[in-house]
Order: structure tokens, then sequence, then C-alpha cells
């Protein structure tokens, strides 16, 4: 399905931290996950917008309107010898979903990516998200069943970051 002319694209801006954090939190319910959210409009206003921020958020906007948000960052590949394109989320409101909305923000994060000279554009999906992984296989993507997320965060971060 193709998003309604009136779509626009746009990179979002420190004015924009309080609907990117809505985002965020409707995202988290969505996953079932509220309570690992403890990021507040201060830290996503000096994270994402401030000098040294390791990511850029998008907006797409309809009317006005803020119907989706993708958070992408740069990453390498040993093996390509390239940098990659990492979508860590992409959320659209639910009243606005097969709308083709989801569908023009990841077209636009690819255009992106292969304009920067990325090697691939890769991100993750729950594993009980079948409706995100039809539409993402649908697209011609790949789901890697023989990897696994790995991730050290919190206090075992703080523990790991302390082993001699």
């Amino acid at each position: 399905m193709t998003a309604p002319i009136a779509l626009k694209i746009r990179p979002a801006t420190r004015a924009d931290v309080p609907v990117v954090l809505g985002f965020i939190r409707e995202l988290a319910e969505y996953e079932k996950l509220t309570h690992l959210v403890v990021a507040t409009e201060d830290t996503l206003a000096e994270e994402l917008f401030g000098p040294r921020s390791p990511a850029e958020v998008l907006l797409a906007e309809a009317g006005g309107e803020a119907v989706a948000f993708a958070v992408v960052f740069h990453n390498f590949s040993t093996f390509l010898g390239k940098k990659g394109m990492y979508l860590e989320d992409l959320y659209v409101k639910q009243s606005r979903r097969r709308q083709g909305y989801g569908r023009a923000l990841l077209l636009h994060i690819a255009r992106l990516a292969v304009e920067r000279g990325c090697g691939r554009f890769e991100w993750s999906v729950l594993d009980w998200n079948e409706p995100a992984i039809r539409f993402y296989e649908g697209l011609g993507a790949s789901i890697l069943p023989e990897w696994k997320l790995v991730r050290v965060t919190g206090p075992a971060l703080s523990k790991l970051a302390a082993m001699k």
C-alpha cells in the first residue's frame, strides 16, 4: 500500500522531543516493555540532539500530525569493510497502521543507506511480532533465525565493566 501524497518524512529536532518520547512510550506499550522505559525528555534532548549524538530520528507526518517515527544509526561491518545502517526503532501509531506509513519510512531509510554508501541495512524484530515479520519479509528482508541478540545493561553492565 502506498502512503498518501501528504506524507512528509523529516529529521526530528530538539523541539520534537516530547513527540519522540510519546512514540517511545507507545512502542514500549505495544511490545509490553513499558517497565524498561527510563528515558526522559531531558535525556533524549541531550543524547539525540546534543553535539555528539550517535543516532538520528525521523518523523513521518501526514496532515501536520506525526504518525510514525524511526531511530537509526550507523554501525560497521568488518566483513563488508563498510558502514551499515541500523534501525533501532520503527513505530506507526496504531490508528495509522496499514496505510503505508511504515513502508514509506522504511523505504526512505533504505534510500538514505544507499545514498550514504552503506553495505547493509538491518534491524531486529521480536519473534512474536508476526505482522511485522510478514511485513519485513514482504519487502525482501531476511529474518536470521541463527542469530541471537546479546545485551548487557544496567547493573550487569556495571559488573562486567568492573571485572578484571
